[in-house]
């Protein structure tokens, strides 16, 4: 059991760090249709890169949150949360998620973001 929960916890802290350093940033310069069909399909294509993190678009981040099928995580430093963060997200800085991550629900969508 503690061996699966130190790979859980690798696995999530290697997916946001990849997130985090990731050089595709071809996502936010596609223009996309905010209508719900629109999000499902972009659901239907989920849009995975080389390093296991599943990249979104806002308006489907913005559908998982209204839904309450997300929770949002910056994992910035303090300071950086306190100058201006997306509403409603959790603070985590990237160097706490592997002892924090018993704090994140296991039946939701985590998005994180760091910028």
């Amino acid at each position: 059991m503690r061996i699966l929960k130190s790979t859980v916890i690798l696995v999530l802290a290697v997916f946001i760090l990849g997130a985090c350093n990731s050089t595709d940033r071809s996502a936010s310069n596609r223009s996309t249709n905010t209508s719900n069909s629109s999000v499902a399909n972009n659901k239907a294509k989920s849009n995975f890169h080389p390093d296991g993190a599943r990249r979104i678009n806002v308006q489907e981040a913005q559908a998982l949150i209204a839904s309450g099928q997300a929770v949002v995580v910056d994992v910035r430093n303090q300071a950086a949360y306190e100058i201006s963060h997306i509403r409603g997200a959790k603070l985590i800085p990237v160097t706490e998620v592997g002892t924090r991550s018993g704090e994140l629900p296991k039946d939701k969508t985590i998005i994180t973001y760091c910028s």
